[in-house]
Order: structure tokens, then C-alpha cells, then sequence
């Protein structure tokens, strides 16, 4: 079955196909079928944006969808730029540039409070439009410095718990093991395979109805 991605970021899509590789769906993301499509994000929180950028692709596409909604939370920060990662220091600017502005608001604060989370929430809604909520978090902490050529966005300067290198130096492997996005699909696969199963078999017994006949 195809499983609409709603996202036009690259990165993002690699990634979520790796983790779900092995679900046995066909993925497509809106770059391949709406590439003019722009999606929202006015929500205050993670939750809000993947359920909304949800909604806007199944009211265009009326079939199974997956949107996500994920960022870094740094303490240091009061939190921020949590839903604005991927707008921090602006739509044009690059990921060594977010983290090289990032790494220079913090560069005062010492290793026991550069504390950070990425989190992510996805939202599936299924053909008949029902919706199912997801969240992952990966706790960590801010290198110094921009290390690791692996992933993509803030994967240089975070260093997950339990381990010394960014997810940039660890590679895919380990990233897609404990990441927050890994989180959150995990879960997703889970209930896709439940969901599946249950439309499938709604949809058997709506075609072996016996037809009424005439009431007497």
C-alpha cells in the first residue's frame, strides 16, 4: 500500500524511509505527487503542526497519510527553536549556518547545562480520516562544535545520552536506533500494521453483505 509522506524535505523523507523500510508500504512524499503544495505549520507545539500539515495533505490526496513535526529544544535556550528549527536564522539559510548561530548563543555555557531534546510528532490519518497521534523524544546535550558529516539539520552538534559523538559522527545506524523520529515511527509502524488490518477486513465483509431483498 502507498503511504503519502507530507513533506517536501529531502532529508526527512531518506530518513523516514529508512526507518520504515521494513513495514512493506510504498512511500511517496508530496515533492512527488503536489510539488506545488505548501503545507502550515500555526500550531504553538510539535503536535498541533504535524496534525494540521496531516489534515492539508488528506484533504488534497483523500488516502493514507504521514506528517511529521520535529525540532530541538535547547534548556539554554528556554526551549528554543523548537517548532521554529527549521526556520531558525531563516527559510535560506543552511544547516552548518543554524548550527554555527546556534553554537555561538550558547558558547558561555558549560557542558552540565547545554542540555537539549530533539522531539517529533507525527500524525497518521487513515482513508476513512481518522487520525492518530505519535511523539518520540531523544534526550542529549550541544557539542561545542559542528562534528560528523552524517543527516542533515542539527544531527552535527547533538550528542545523545549514553554516547560521546553527534549524531553526525555515530551515522545512520545508531541515529536510527534511539533517534526521536525513530521513536515516533516505531509506533507508527505498530498501528499501521493494526490499522491495516482492520480496514482490510472492514472493507471484506462490506463487499460479502448479502443483498436485501424486498421487505414484505
Amino acid at each position: 500500500m502507498t503511504l503519502i509522506i507530507a513533506t517536501h524535505n529531502p532529508g526527512k523523507l531518506k530518513e523516514i524511509a529508512e526507518l520504515m523500510g521494513g513495514a512493506g508500504w510504498h512511500l511517496k512524499s508530496l515533492a512527488d505527487i503536489c510539488p506545488g503544495m505548501e503545507l502550515s505549520e500555526p500550531g504553538p507545539d510539535f503536535e498541533s503542526n504535524a496534525r494540521q500539515k496531516a489534515r492539508d495533505a488528506f484533504a488534497e490526496l483523500r488516502t493514507w497519510v504521514l506528517a511529521e513535526d520535529s525540532g530541538l529544544e535547547v534548556d539554554a535556550l528556554d526551549g528554543e527553536p523548537g517548532v521554529m528549527s527549521a526556520r531558525f536564522c531563516g527559510l535560506d539559510a543552511s544547516d552548518w549556518e543554524r548550527n554555527r548561530v546556534l553554537l555561538e548563543r550558547i558558547i558561555a555555557v558549560p557542558d552540565e547545562k547545554r542540555t537539549a531534546r530533539f522531539r517529533c510528532a507525527a500524525c497518521v490519518i487513515d482513508p476513512a480520516g481518522t487520525e492518530a497521534l505519535f511523539e518520540g523524544v531523544c534526550h542529549g546535550r550541544i557539542s561545542h562544535h559542528q562534528r560528523g558529516r552524517s543527516g542533515f539539520g542539527f544531527d552535527p552538534i547533538f550528542i545523545p545520552n549514553g554516547y560521546s559523538r553527534t549524531f553526525a559522527e555515530l551515522g545512520r545506524s545508531v541515529k536510527n536506533r534511539v533517534s526521536h523520529r525513530a521513536q515516533a515511527l516505531s509506533q507508527v509502524a505498530g498501528y499501521l500494521r493494526r490499522r491495516v488490518r482492520i480496514f482490510e477486513t472492514g472493507l471484506r465483509n462490506h463487499a460479502i453483505q448479502p443483498e436485501q431483498g424486498p421487505s414484505v
